[in-house]
């Protein structure tokens, strides 16, 4: 069982010499240049698919899809926009075309589209965009406009340091934009300024004076600002201009607690502003914040703060009565986070739990036109669907059946959600919902995917304590009781997650086409079941989280279809956890990957980027019990380790730590070590580079084939 590729097509040619003396041509084609196959056998093919990402609906109906492709050189990704059809009637045009790709987008009020771009300036462009014929310097931020009569883009703001965000309102051309700051400077000059002078003397030191001072995999040493300004300031031609010294800045009061926009009211009278409140001990609170738009002079109104409670999602009405967002409780010990709906009522500054009887952790989406209904999304039971909630009964309605559905946008007469729907059989399609029927009808998108190589079906069993447990299987193309397949236990990550939506980073098809059959299951922790099978696992790692994964393995190699002699488990992150965990409780699987895995979590919950979160989980009693490198001397299974060095979540200290202890535990002849340590410099927690997920697709099907089969381990040809 081998991955087919255009390297395990292409032959050497080692002929004799002609008669005529002449040698023929014995160089090896070159893999690169081979026609590419299917994506799910052929890895050039996979990198190369294109991924839907968002919706943008404007004021004018217009529906937008961004789609990453490959870049030139095929070692990034970038994003155009697309215009989609809302009826369907017609197919996908594409709207934005640049090597250097698109990034953030927003409608005005007349269907004019500004967006973010690295892309050259006209010769005609103005000094408030790039030099003429020049692109700008990386660190640079452009916006661009696309007039909604048509035309060409034009640039109409730059800016060192670049934009985060751009929002605007439905029925105004205000707009509040997001941009990095560098810490301590008070105006926008001076952090120009600054970031000339740092750049000139190739400074990138960074003081910090609180917690934390990383993310993911970058370092936290800018603020996000939030700025105002209607954009409706025009040139000598009618072209629209940005003048950033024009700009308003919004909410400087905040000092140096962080904000973000959540959102902003149709007509742009205001917006409300996350504002993380920081405390005590490294500890935060996120607050909503209301800011007069109308009214430079008017104090910010604390909409929603609690201590020890987090606010965020927030969505306001059309007529900019109410507010609803997500109110999300700080976990304990013993407690997982619980997560409501919150409704603020901005007349009376109320705010309250709204559907406190439902189960389920949602996510606002939008208010009907009349703030009746709230639609929202939420797992449930191994998909995400939408839902609708009655704010009079506060009953929830389920809208939609299968799948996950995210990006979700409302029409402005309520009629229709228009949102990516995905799942583990759909890479992406964009679908209009009928919010009366619940009726899904899929639009015609810039991207079609080929058949998948095999079947899904849904699986269950109960776990010791009764509790049911479900999960994916996905089956290759012919299994059966006399073609059984080997099965892959795939562990997802989070772990307050679920297996229910398309991911390109984890593909079980990948491994489906060279003939496993791949269990994606959700075990304790997992979202989408209720709070009480969340709580089952918490600071309980290595208990019901495990015991989980053993039944629903247990009840799967039952199958006729399964060869249950034939096993591998693998992870990232917390499924990385696990697969460490497994790998010192059990020796029933052939070989074990695991991926920016947690290995000693006494010293992860104080390396990595927010340690303070985690202590209150993984305190010391945990650790003694639920810490995998604990049993390191009760490995056997051969282990691919793989980590990225940018991982500031798990660090790369967790996979040096792993790889030191199965290293330094093999008593046999070094060039016998069975396991292997698959490193990324420049990589984080994903792998998100194309060239490196090849290779990551590679290394781990090769792992585990040679394991599995005895025999030799195929390096790929980059390594």
């Amino acid at each position: 069982m081998s991955f087919t590729s255009a390297s395990d097509r292409a032959e050497t040619n080692n002929h004799e010499p002609s008669a005529t003396g002449s040698e023929p041509d014995s160089r090896t084609p070159d893999p690169d240049e081979q026609p590419l196959g299917s994506p799910w056998e052929d890895l050039r093919a996979y990198v190369a698919t294109p991924r839907l990402g968002s919706l943008l609906l404007s004021q004018t109906g217009t529906l937008l899809v961004s789609v990453s492709e490959l870049n030139h050189d095929q070692t990034g990704y970038r994003t155009g926009w697309w215009s989609v059809d809302p009826t369907g009637a017609a197919g996908a045009r594409r709207l934005t075309r640049s090597t250097e790709g698109e990034s953030v987008a927003a409608y005005l009020p007349d269907g004019s589209l500004i967006f973010g771009s690295g892309r050259p300036a006209p010769p005609a462009a103005k000094t408030y965009g790039p030099k003429p014929g020049t692109k700008p310097d990386d660190s640079d931020g452009v916006l661009w406009c696309l007039p909604a009569g048509g035309g060409e883009a034009y640039p109409i703001a730059r800016r060192a340091g670049g934009w985060r965000g751009v929002s605007i309102a439905r029925k105004a051309p205000r707009a509040v934009f997001s941009a990095a700051a560098l810490a301590g400077v008070d105006s926008e000059g001076t952090d120009q300024e600054l970031r000339k002078l740092r750049k000139t003397k190739k400074v990138s030191a960074i003081l910090h004076e609180g917690y934390p001072v990383r993310f993911w995999d970058h370092d936290l040493g800018e603020q996000t600002r939030l700025y105002t300004g209607d954009l409706d300031s025009t040139d000598d031609h009618g072209d629209l201009h940005v003048e950033l010294d024009a700009l308003t800045r919004l909410f400087p009061q905040a000092g140096r607690d962080g904000v973000d926009l959540e959102a902003i009211a149709d007509d742009g009278s205001f917006v409300i502003i996350n504002r993380e409140v920081r405390k005590p001990r490294g500890k935060s609170a996120a607050a909503l914040v209301e800011i007069d738009l109308t009214d430079p002079d008017a104090e910010p109104v604390v909409r929603a703060e609690e201590a020890d409670v987090e606010f965020g999602g927030a969505v306001i009405s059309p007529d900019g009565a109410l507010i609803a967002a997500v109110r999300r409780t700080e976990p304990t010990t013993t407690e997982p986070p619980q997560v409501h709906l919150w409704l603020i009522d901005r007349a009376t500054g109320q705010g309250r739990v709204l559907a406190a009887d439902w189960d389920r952790w949602p996510q606002p989406v939008a208010f009907s036109p009349d703030a009746s209904v709230l639609y929202v999304i939420a797992d449930e039971d191994g998909d995400s669907p939408l839902f609708e909630v009655d704010l009079a009964t506060e009953a929830p309605r389920r809208l939609t059946e299968r799948g996950a559905y995210g990006s979700a946008v409302l029409s402005d007469d309520g009629a229709t959600v228009y949102a990516i729907r995905t799942s583990y059989t759909d890479p992406g399609g964009i679908v209009a919902i009928d919010t009366a029927t619940g009726a899904s009808t899929e639009l015609p998108a810039p991207v079609s995917y080929p058949e998948l190589p095999g079947t899904l079906v849904d699986v269950e069993a109960h776990a010791p304590d009764g509790v049911r447990i479900r999960g994916y299987l996905a089956l290759p193309e012919g299994a059966s009781a006399d073609r059984k397949a080997p099965l892959a236990l795939w562990i997802h990550g989070g772990p307050l997650g679920s297996w229910n939506a398309w991911s390109w980073r984890w593909s079980p098809w990948l491994l489906v086409s060279q003939g496993y059959a791949v269990l994606l299951p959700d075990p304790a922790l997992s979202t989408g079941y209720g709070q009480e099978f969340i709580k089952r696992g918490w600071g309980r790692w290595g208990a019901e989280p495990y015991t989980d994964l053993m039944a629903i393995t247990d009840a799967v190699v039952t199958r006729d279809d399964i060869d249950e002699t034939d096993t591998v488990a693998m992870g990232g992150s917390f499924g990385g956890y696990m697969a460490n965990w497994v790998a010192g409780h059990t020796d029933r699987f052939k070989a074990i990957v695991t991926h920016a895995s947690l290995w000693n979590l006494g010293s992860f919950r104080y390396a990595t980027d927010n340690g303070v979160y985690w202590l209150t989980e993984l305190n010391d009693r945990m650790v003694a019990e639920y810490s995998p490198h604990l049993s390191a001397d009760r490995i056997s299974t051969p282990m691919l380790v793989i980590h990225g060095d940018k991982d500031y979540r798990v660090p790369i200290t967790e996979g040096l730590g792993l790889w030191t202890e199965l290293v330094s535990r093999h008593d046999g002849d070094p060039e016998d070590l069975p396991h292997k340590f698959l490193y990324f410099p420049d990589e984080n927690h994903w792998i998100l580079k194309p060239q490196h997920a090849i290779v990551w697709y590679e290394t781990v099907l090769s792992f585990l084939e040679s394991v599995r089969t005895g025999g030799n381990f195929a390096r790929s040809r980059v390594l």
